[in-house]
Parts: structure tokens; sequence; C-alpha cells
């Protein structure tokens, strides 16, 4: 099993290890409930060193990039400046969703999915090859990546990286810095404000622990479902795949169809007919809310059958929620019901996110 720069970090702390697509991961702590709170209300911080980061070096870095992902590479004009991005196959579905980080002109560093990365090299490796680009596609094996989450995970971070404040406290959602052994950016998995953080693996020990003796709580993957489910934020393998569309998968926005870049799927996008969206369910009834669960919708919402993507209990609200893909005349506020085990249980359709910065919004 795959292990991170942080596994006896994760031990010592007595973290209960799980298999998380081959890699042995923190599911938590010893509460994941607590887990979920500190980041909503004060910090926590995560392991995602399972990550990898892909730097992109050569002159053609840019117009490699045109071509290979759907939202526009040319967003991207300020050194820092991330972009979040879905890598699909020639019939529209979603390898991978990733974010691509701009430095220079000739460097472009992405980040993808543990569960994908082998997947997405030989995709990249290949479409490089395609296009005779002499570009040198380097997997990042040597940083680990830490995310420190939460309204006060910015002021715990700069008490640990000395000198940090003065070139981060400015820094803009979705940009990042380079600082000293550190690359800082202001993203992140769970609907609060903070860093994720990727330094040398040989220093990500210390590094933990010295953010956990200024007051980060470590959590866990467990916590990290959760938050990202209030969050509205997707989560590949679940609500998007390499057999489904962005375009019905809430990620239209991701997707660049106002320039006439000819990016890898696009084609395929404008052929295909979108009949289905993503919207949030509320459980009104008593009951768990899990993915692959059908959802019966109204009369006159065109008989078509939903499905949930992902689904479970929100400590936040105190009520099970869900990310659902929905027929086109679903709207906010209809009542649908999930078969759970046999029953029909009520729901309500909202629009997502259920919560961000620590208030809900449904």
């Amino acid at each position: 099993m795959k292990t991170t720069p942080l596994n006896q970090t994760h031990r010592e702390m007595k973290a209960k290890m799980v298999d998380f697509g081959g890699w042995d991961m923190p599911l938590h702590y010893g509460s994941q409930l607590e887990e979920h709170h500190k980041v909503r209300t004060d910090a926590g911080m995560f392991d995602v060193s399972h990550m990898l980061a892909v730097d992109i070096n050569g002159e053609a870095a840019r117009s490699f990039l045109r071509h290979l992902v759907a939202n526009n590479i040319d967003k991207l004009t300020q050194p820092g400046k991330a972009l979040y991005t879905c890598m699909l196959n020639p019939e529209g579905g979603v390898i991978d969703d990733l974010i691509i980080y701009f430095l220079d002109e000739t460097h472009f560093r992405m980040v993808v999915n543990a569960g994908t990365a082998e997947g997405d090299m030989e995709w990249i490796l290949a479409q490089r090859d395609a296009m005779a680009r002499g570009l040198e596609i380097v997997p990042r094996r040597d940083l680990a990546m830490i995310a420190v989450q939460g309204p006060d995970a910015r002021a715990k971070v700069w008490r640990v990286i000395e000198g940090s404040q003065a070139v981060t406290e400015n820094l803009k959602l979705f940009q990042a810095v380079l600082f000293d052994k550190y690359f800082i950016a202001r993203t992140g998995y769970t609907g609060e404000d903070g860093f994720e953080i990727m330094l040398p693996s040989v220093d990500a020990a210390d590094f933990w622990n010295a953010l956990h003796a200024a007051g980060v709580a470590p959590a866990g993957l467990g916590a990290r479902d959760t938050l990202r489910l209030e969050a509205g934020m997707n989560l590949y393998g679940q609500d998007m795949d390499q057999n489904t569309s962005p375009l019905e998968s809430g990620l239209g926005w991701t997707v660049d169809m106002k320039t006439d870049r000819d990016f890898i799927g696009r084609k395929a996008l404008m052929e295909a007919p979108v009949k289905r969206q993503l919207m949030g369910l509320i459980l009104l009834d008593r009951g768990v809310l899990r993915s692959h669960q059908k959802v019966a919708m109204s009369p006159g919402k065109g008989g078509e059958e939903g499905e949930i993507t992902s689904g479970g209990f929100s400590p936040t609200l105190d009520k099970s929620i869900a990310l659902a893909r929905l027929p086109l005349e679903t709207a906010a506020g209809d009542e649908v019901h999930v078969i759970v085990r046999d029953k029909m249980l009520r729901a309500k359709v909202v629009k997502y996110p259920f919560v961000r910065n620590g208030k809900v919004l449904v």
C-alpha cells in the first residue's frame, strides 16, 4: 500500500487508518464530528500528499494546455493564479478534475487526484507525444501537500511560517505564491478559507507538528468528505467520471464554449443534448441519503428517475443531504422521493452549496 510522508505521524497521533484507493490514509483521529466542526469554527489540517503535483515545462506549455483541458487557460496571466478545470476524453467524459497554476510562460503546475494520477499521467504524456511538443512533464512526488482550512487557518499558518503573512495576507482566492520552501495557495476543498501548502516531503512531519502545536487540529478523510459535500464540491468517481459530462455535473462553468478553442471533448459536448443537472437534496424524513439511491420525481417532471451521486449526514445542518443528478425540469423547492431500502422518503430540492464560510445557505 502507498503511504504519504506523514504516515508515521498519523499513527503517532492514533489516527484510524484506512485503505483509500491504495493509499494508507487517516479516516479520523478520534471524532470525525469534532474534526468537522473544528474546521467550520477554527482550523483543521488534512494530509493531501496522496494527490499529485505535475510540473509542465517548456515553450509550448500554454498551447498544450489550451488543447488538453476544458477551461480557458488564457485566463491565467498573473504568476501564481490558479484555474479549476476538467480534463475530458474525446466523448466529453471527465478523465479528472484538477487545478492548474500559472508560474510563468514556460512553467505551469497542475494538481490531480490521487486515484486518477497514474491514468492522468499516461493520458497527458500520450497527448504531448501526439502533438509532438517538446515539453518536460514532471510528477512531483518529492513534494508533500497539507491543507489548512477554517476561519482561523491563515492566522495559524502565519504563526508557523515566519514572514509568510507579508506575502500571503493579500493573496486572493485561487492564487498562490512561492515563499522560501513553501508553495502556498489560497485554495481548499472544505468551503472555508485557508491554504493548501506544498513543501519538500522531508520537511512535512516537522511542519505538521508545528501546525498542531499552533492549535490546528488534525482531520481525516471522514471530515473532508462531509465538509466538501456541505460546500457542494464534486468528488471524482461519484459526482462525475469518464462516462458523465461536466455539463450534467454542475461543472458547466468550467467549460469554455465562448472561444473557438478546440479542446479535447468539445465536439462531443456540443453534439450531446444536456438532459440532466446536478442539484442539492435535503432529506425531510428520517434516514440517510447515500450515493446511487434512486430519486422518484414529482408528477409533471417528465417521469424520469434521478440518482444521488453523493450523500450523507451534514453535521452543520444536522440533517441528511445529497447531490443528485436530476432531470432538467427539476427546480429548487420541488419535493421528490428518495428510495431508501424500499421506502419512499421525502426530500426537498435545493440549490447547493449548503454551507460556505461557516454560514448555512439553504
